[in-house]
């Protein structure tokens, strides 16, 4: 099982390189291709858009496979997005690029849930999916900010060629070690959604974007927040992402430790009450040099530790379209970047000063909270009629 968690980060691992990696490099793929950097920015955009319409597509069409084959031909297709993305010199391709690779983003984090949650002894299923998670913080911490020095000193290029090949290095770990595993499932394809008439999964996709949504509405301005508000130099902002790569490489340890003394839900609502606390934190002494790094740390460590036990909510409340359920989770995920994003730069547009974009973060990870606690209520009330209805 270790050698199938391991080979999992490792996809993970590429997977942050490219949704990230690419934010260290902006200005060098502008000046390289000719476009402007707002159109630069815009890859961003079309990996995120090749997240939200790939991982119902995959979802609804890998039952016929085994979750072997499926995960080897969505690392393929990342292989193949970043070779593309590399030696593209068009505004087009290098959008066609950005969008293939994004397409397999969503469905490898559910292939990979449903996969753990097979081979995984009772009560470490959590544990087993921080591990496959651990791979998106591990880059993070090294792979952006290497991919960013590629850039700077060598070329963009360099950066995007270095994923691909790491990307074909994942198919090989796929082949030796994840087990041919089938779901022997037979669930019609209209019937994969049936789980969604229920509200309880509605809840925590509502609460993954929100959640994710409240730490980006600050995370997105985090360098202008840092030099601004906090009066930290530019030439200091690489230390302090890496230090914010940290926070979610060990927020996603401790989520997984944590699953053998608490239920995924407890632990996500409790993190987004301690991210709350921390965006409000923020707003109120983000001028204070070491508070600002503190609470910053949290936010980040936080962003990660609702990762695990949320994709096992979902699982749990996805019967009969597990994949589905894990792909939207992603699709979540990666809505809440756009929201967050939009709602703390609204605050810029609207006059106010930097460190406000922590207001609408902090009522963003509330709503969060209050989501799951709509399901606990939700799951309490119906186990209190079920112990009815046996008595």
């Amino acid at each position: 099982m270790k050698k199938t968690i391991f080979s999992l980060a490792l996809s993970t691992f590429g997977l942050g390189m490219a949704e990230f990696g690419i934010m260290g490099v902006l200005t060098e793929l502008a000046h390289d291709t000719g476009i402007s950097i707002p159109s630069a920015g815009n890859m961003i955009s079309f990996y995120a858009f090749g997240v939200v319409i790939g991982a119902p597509i995959v979802a609804l069409f890998s039952g016929k496979f085994s979750l072997k084959t499926t995960l080897l031909f969505l690392v393929a297709l990342c292989a193949v997005g970043n070779a593309l993305f590399t030696f593209s010199t068009s505004y087009f391709w290098l959008a066609a690029g950005r969008l293939i690779s994004g397409f397999p983003h969503g469905a490898i984090f559910g292939v990979g849930a449903i996969i753990l949650s097979k081979i995984a002894p009772p009560g470490k299923v959590t544990v087993a999916v921080a591990g496959m998670i651990a791979g998106m913080t591990v880059a993070n911490l090294v792979g952006v900010p290497l991919g960013t020095w590629l850039g700077h000193e060598f070329s963009w290029r360099y950066t995007f060629f270095l994923i691909a090949v790491f990307d074909a290095l994942v198919i090989l770990s796929v082949l030796l070690w994840v087990p041919d595993i089938h779901d022997t499932s037979e669930i019609k394809l209209t019937e994969q959604f049936h789980f969604l008439k229920k509200p309880e999964p509605w809840l925590i996709f509502a609460a993954t974007m929100f959640g994710n949504a409240g730490v980006f509405a600050w995370f997105s301005f985090v360098k202008p927040f840092m030099v601004n508000v906090s009066g930290f130099t530019e030439g200091v902002m690489t230390a302090i992402m890496m230090l914010m790569g940290l926070g979610m490489v060990l927020g996603n340890l401790l989520s997984g430790k944590l699953s053998g003394r608490f239920s995924p839900l407890r632990i996500a609502a409790t993190t987004d009450m301690v991210i709350v606390t921390s965006l409000l934190l923020l707003f109120a002494f983000g001028e204070l040099k070491t508070a600002s790094l503190v609470m910053g740390f949290i936010c980040c460590a936080g962003l990660f530790a609702l990762s695990a036990p949320l994709q096992i909510l979902l699982l749990q409340n996805a019967k009969g379209g597990e994949m589905l359920g894990a792909a939207g989770g992603q699709m979540a995920f990666n809505l809440g970047r756009a929201v967050g994003a939009f709602f703390g730069g609204m605050m810029i547009t609207l006059g106010f000063s930097w460190s406000y974009v922590t207001l609408p973060a902090a009522i963003l990870s509330f709503s969060a909270m209050s989501a799951l606690l709509i399901y606990g209520y939700l799951r309490a009330r119906q186990a209190q009629a079920n112990a009815r209805a046996l008595a």
